[in-house]
Order: structure tokens, then sequence, then C-alpha cells
């Protein structure tokens, strides 16, 4: 029995998606071609478009398609800095690689907010960060995940948007692991910009969404041919936007989200049960109710994922943007956890096809993994 408990990395593609991937890979032509081909091509990825804005809370002409979240982080923030005049990028320590790396290439000053044990983020010291700016005639761009890929923990949103929504400066946030687990409402939002992906909700990967409000439309990151009202150049991808829009279409209908939470409060029952010393991280704090980040002491990920892939079940260790690699996880150093701790950290996440049979799949295997630490323990 293959188990696929992977879901935040990427979730399975809904088939409703890929039959509207299908259909729109049987047409041919450009998008932006003015013959009748051209036109019907452009049709899909209008439809495309209105359901997206349609499941987060937006409006169709605020939605602008790109290659990936990662991109669309990259082009809030490093466009993002340009096109404002930025002085500032201030970064929750917790956030997502794209975050911090794009913070990193975007030229100015960057400032790192820390957060509390359980990884929310430390509004004091945002405050500060804000009064700081505005005592020195400064222009910040803040950019936080809403979600953490990791650890599931929930940001205060409303809170951060409260403190940067009626500034001057600018607000990002990468909603990625949000999308389909919370209403994002962004055109009633305080936010400016908003990350969002496909393959996190059983869509596509290779294409994502920036959401952008009216006074953001000259942030750029790809010129090209004035694609996307201008705001993204290259060629769009019909197939991957009519799979994107389908998945948010059929995602609101095929996630359960009481149920997941079920399977959630079910895993972590039973990890208890079969691990008594196992510890789960940021259960303080407000959770979606897919995640699960947790170590056994003395149980080394590295040992565990691959005992775990060998009997077929999928985990990892945190973010799947690494480069493969495993390890020690920035989200729980930022954290405070030890570092022999956070080397035995798992991530099991749940989504739409997640089932009860997965999770005993899960514990027979791991409960192997359990045994032999327990034998190697009391042999030392």
């Amino acid at each position: 029995m293959s188990v696929y408990l992977d879901h935040n990395a990427s979730a399975p593609m809904l088939p409703r998606a890929r039959a509207a991937m299908l259909a729109a890979l049987e047409m041919v032509g450009n998008p932006s071609s003015v013959h009748g081909p051209g036109r019907a091509l452009r049709a899909v990825i209008d439809d495309g478009r209105d359901k997206v804005a349609k499941a987060s809370g937006a409006e169709a002409k605020q939605v602008v398609f790109t290659g990936s979240a990662t991109e669309a982080i990259t082009q809030a923030i490093v466009g993002g800095v340009k096109a404002f005049a930025i002085d500032r990028v201030v970064v929750c320590a917790t956030d997502h690689a794209a975050a911090l790396k794009a913070a990193e290439a975007s030229g100015v000053s960057v400032r790192v907010v820390g957060v509390d044990e359980n990884g929310i983020i430390d509004l004091d010291a945002l405050a500060r960060q804000v009064e700081s700016a505005d005592a020195a005639g400064e222009k910040l761009l803040v950019a936080v995940s809403w979600v953490n890929n990791e650890t599931g923990v929930v940001q205060p949103r409303g809170r951060i948007e409260t403190l940067i929504g009626p500034t001057p400066h600018i607000l990002v946030i990468d909603a990625v692991q949000a999308f389909g687990k919370r209403g994002l409402d962004f055109a009633s939002s305080a936010t400016d910009m908003m990350a969002i992906s496909a393959h996190k909700i059983g869509g596509p990967a290779g294409v994502g969404a920036l959401l952008v409000k009216g006074h953001a439309d000259t942030v750029r990151l790809i010129p090209g041919g004035g694609q996307e009202q201008g705001r993204r150049g290259g060629t769009e991808s019909a197939a991957l936007i009519a799979g994107f829009g389908a998945a948010c279409e059929a995602f609101s209908a095929a996630f359960e989200a009481d149920r997941s939470a079920a399977l959630v409060d079910a895993f972590e029952d039973r990890l208890l049960a079969v691990a008594p010393d196992a510890v789960i991280f940021s259960r303080g704090a407000e959770r979606v109710g897919t995640t699960v980040n947790f170590a056994v002491p003395g149980i080394k990920n590295t040992v565990a994922m691959m005992s775990l892939d060998l009997a077929g079940i999928a985990v990892s260790s945190g973010s799947a943007c690494s480069s493969g690699k495993v390890g020690r996880s920035h989200v729980l150093s930022a954290m405070g956890v030890a570092p022999d701790l956070s080397e035995c950290g798992l991530r099991v996440s749940f989504g739409w096809s997640s089932t009860t049979e997965e999770i005993d799949a899960f514990f027979s295997a791991f409960e192997t993994v359990l045994s032999r630490h327990r034998r190697n323990g009391a042999a030392a």
C-alpha cells in the first residue's frame, strides 16, 4: 500500500483539474493572438482567472498568473521594493525560504522578526520596526507567511493588517498554505499583495498567482511582452491555468475541514499512545487542521523517513523546497527547539484524499521504527 501524507508539499491532483488540463491541451494557438484559436485560449484563461478570483475573495483583475508561488512572492518582494521605493524589508523568522531568499535579493536592508516557542510572530517587535521606520521617514515592505508550511501555525493576520494596513508601508502575505483552508478575502483586506499556488490544493504544479491591489499594478519582475495586463511577461499556459481554476472550483467541495481536523486529532492521540515522549510542535498555538509536526527524541528524521519510505509511506521533515535536504529546520530553530530535537522533526500533512486507513498504515510502519529504536536503546 502506498500512503501519501505530504499534502503540504504538493497535493494529489484533483480529477476535475486533470480533466480541465487535458481539454485545454487539445487546443492550439497563443492566447495573445487575435484569431479564433487565440481567442478560444484567452477565454480559457479568463475562465480560470474568474475561478481563482472567486476562491480567493479577489476581483478577477487583481489576479496575476505566475509560474509558481515562489515567483509570485519574489515578484511581490523584489518587484515591490523597486516599485514602491522601499527602504527596508521585514520578514518573519519562520517564513518560507521563498520569502527569505527574495528579501535577501531585494537589494535593501532586511530585518528578521522573531517568534515565540509556538512559532507566533512577535507583534511588539514588528511594531517597533514600524515605529523606527516612521521616525526615520523610511518605507517598509513587510512579508509574512500566514500559515506555516512546516508546523501549520496560523499567524494573526488581522492584527498584522491592523498594524501595517493603515500605514504607507506595504504588506505581502504568503497565503500558499492558507489557501483552501482559510477564507482569503483579499479584495476587502488590508493586504497589498498575496501569493497563492495551484498544486497545494490539487491543481497542477507550475502555476501560481500574485493577488495585487490596484496601487500595486506597477509591481514587476518579468517585463516581457505585456501579458497579464503588463504585470508578468511570458505566454500564459492555458492548460495550467485551466487546471488551477478547476481545482479552485472543486477543492471547496473536496476538502472537508472537519474531517481533516479529525484525522489530525486521531493521529496525535495515537502518536502519544505509542510514543508518550513524542513532542508535538506548536500544539499550544492555533494551527490549520491538516498538519502535524512532531519529534520522538533520539530518532533522527533521516532514519525515520528512510524506514517509512521503504514501507511506502511518504512524509517529510519540513519544506520540500530545500533541494531535497533533510536535517534541522530553520522554523524549529527560530522557535528555540534544541538542535538534537529539531533534527528528529517529522511533518505529516493531510488533504482531500487522506483516509483513516493511511493513518493505520503509517503507524504500522512507524511502530517498527519505534521498536528498533527501543531495542537499540536497551542494548546500549
